[in-house]
């Protein structure tokens, strides 16, 4: 009962800040999924939680690197996001087998596969655990596309910044289902991951400037 009552009260907090919603029936209602985004704040947490989570009354896991949990405060703030800590040193072997464990057990999974915060505004190249996710659970990747957080709260920033406010749009949801078995293949899993990254860009009104050829 506290996960969705708290999320109405994050989405009134964040309510100067949140735009539109768009796509949301593209998000499945009672089977798992990844949903990818592109990253550019530590609001992106509160514009998709606070979008999804009361309108969806759904639980969220986000693949968050481990170095947020070491204070009290952080630890009680992922917790409440059911963030997956990633241990990058070690490969995220641990964090992704966990979530796919989840995504097999029908929850949803939300990942920004660039890894990290933009320091540009500008997407960066992401890493390959989009896909090896999708593959792994055999579940669909819904990408959602990010407007205008950057401008917010980019890294660095402490104080939000008013004036623009960001948009949640998700797109339909992208099959692999002839990949299955593939999760290997670094071929396939760069290209993969471009196909996600270009359908993020598209929705953020972005370019997702990696060629998965040059990059795989």
């Amino acid at each position: 009962m506290a996960y969705p009552l708290a999320s109405r009260v994050l989405s009134l907090l964040c309510r100067p800040f949140l735009g539109k919603c768009t796509g949301l029936e593209n998000v499945p209602s009672d089977r798992g999924a990844v949903l990818a985004a592109n990253h550019a704040s530590y609001l992106d947490h509160l514009v998709i939680g606070s979008n999804l989570i009361p309108k969806l009354n759904r639980m969220l896991y986000f693949l968050a690197k481990k170095e947020h949990f070491s204070s009290f405060l952080q630890r009680r703030w992922h917790q409440y996001f059911k963030a997956i800590p990633v241990d990058r040193e070690a490969g995220g072997q641990e964090a992704l087998q966990k979530a796919v464990e989840h995504l097999q057990g029908g929850d949803l999974v939300v990942i920004y596969p660039e890894g990290t915060r933009t320091l540009t505004g500008k997407m960066n190249r992401a890493k390959t655990g989009v896909a090896r996710l999708a593959l792994s659970a055999r579940v669909p990747v819904v990408p959602m596309g990010i407007t205008n957080t950057f401008y917010i709260l980019p890294k660095g920033r402490k104080i939000p910044r008013l004036g623009k406010k960001a948009d949640l749009l998700i797109g339909n949801p992208l099959r692999f289902d002839e990949y299955y078995g593939k999760e290997n293949d670094r071929g396939i899993l760069r290209e993969i991951t471009t196909i996600v990254m270009k359908e993020v860009a598209r929705l953020s009104g972005q370019e997702y400037d990696f060629d998965a050829a040059l990059t795989a």
